[in-house]
């Protein structure tokens, strides 16, 4: 029997593009990622052991919870340090938002830890 209904697409997908070790030591790794933001998309609120750069390839309207919609602009970047709680915003309209995110985090943690 051929099942007819496709499992839906993730609403953010990520693809990682490479993990290695941190020269010189033995407790931190580079993850780096593609991330796509689907429409209808929500990024929990979460935090990193370690610090994220990103830079953003596809933009797209963001609404976090009781502010306004803003873009996401193709360019915008940013470095989020270490343990800062951030996203918490739901992808609006119909444009899928991609941005390469480069970790820098501790070994044998979880990539993203989820804040209420």
């Amino acid at each position: 029997m051929v099942d007819s209904d496709p499992e839906p697409a993730p609403a953010i997908k990520r693809i990682e593009l490479s993990r290695s070790p941190v020269t010189a030591s033995d407790h931190l790794e580079i993850i780096t990622q593609l991330v796509e933001f689907r429409p209808g998309a929500t990024s929990p609120r979460h935090f990193h052991h370690g610090e994220e750069t990103f830079f953003v390839l596809e933009g797209g309207t963001v609404q976090e919870p009781g502010r306004p919609p803003r873009e996401r602009v193709p360019g915008e970047n940013g470095i989020i340090p270490r343990g800062a709680h951030h996203s918490g915003y739901t992808v609006i309209g119909d444009r899928t938002i991609t941005v390469f995110s480069v970790y820098v985090v501790e070994k044998g943690k979880p990539l993203q830890e989820l804040v209420a």
